[in-house]
């Protein structure tokens, strides 16, 4: 497959996926979906690859969704269905838990909706001191996607879950690594660096111990993940994408105004 929205590279052991589409921040289409489940695949099956880094750029990691496209969609009068891309971006999530090689996500700026969802996908997250975490999609009239509201309720509880979700407030890098979710903050200057030497540490570690943790837990805490994403988050996403409220919070959006919602 030829990558246009990201670049992929293999070296000491380690492959690198970095998402380098910055004229709309990273925002993930489907395009960029198919090849973030191509690039995990080869990941996977490559020999050579005993630790994947996923990354973004300097200013934001990922801004999620393409609500610009979906705004054009709206004006013309088009439907907006949004299954395909929820399917798609459910199989890179379910997959960066259940393949066998650890998954570090590297995280610069902001990680917004989708971006989110991909930067506390992985195994360890790293992050500089400037990131920002925010759960966008309720302004929008929406329900996180990408697994988001799963991961989020494993991992920091119910209740801190529903407040991110439903606030869409901006957590910080610090916040982030208090409630667990990320493994280390460092500086902007020195993020490359010290996800370059941790996933360099690991690569020269027990990969088969490595591969057998990853089991145990995807078993032990994500063996429905893949049901969910088809069976909880598609549905309820479609339901929101198809209401006023999701037509009004993206025309809000891109008319840099305060969205009057309405409930349907």
């Amino acid at each position: 497959m030829e990558l246009k929205k990201l670049i992929y590279t293999v070296e000491d052991g380690i492959a690198v996926i970095t998402m380098n589409y910055l004229k709309n921040l990273n925002a993930i289409d489907e395009q960029m979906a198919d090849e973030l489940i191509y690039v995990f695949d080869e990941a996977e099956k490559d020999p050579n690859v005993k630790v994947v880094v996923l990354k973004g750029s300097d200013r934001a990691f990922s801004a999620g969704g393409d609500i610009g496209y979906f705004y054009q969609l709206i004006q013309a009068g088009g439907e907006v269905n949004m299954d395909g891309l929820i399917a798609k971006v459910g199989t890179v999530a379910d997959g960066m838990k259940k393949m066998s090689k650890i998954v570090i996500t590297s995280v610069c700026g902001a990680a917004a909706g989708a971006g989110v969802s991909l930067a506390i996908g992985g195994d360890f997250m790293i992050c500089a001191d400037n990131a920002k975490f925010i759960l966008a999609f309720v302004n929008l009239g929406l329900v996180p996607d990408t697994g988001a509201t799963y991961l989020l309720a494993k991992s920091i509880g119910t209740s801190r879950a529903v407040e991110l979700a439903a606030t869409g407030r901006p957590m910080g890098a610090e916040e982030a690594k208090a409630l667990g979710l990320a493994y280390k903050v460092t500086t902007k200057e020195e993020l490359d660096e010290v996800t370059m030497k941790f996933a360099k540490k690991l690569a020269a570690g027990p990969l088969l111990s490595y591969k057998n943790i990853k089991k145990q837990v995807y078993d032990a805490a994500y063996a429905d993940y893949k049901k969910w994403l088809d069976e909880t988050e598609i549905p309820t996403q479609r339901e929101c994408a198809a209401s006023m409220d999701f037509q009004e919070g993206c025309k809000a959006f891109i008319e840099k105004r305060k969205a009057v919602f309405e409930g349907k």
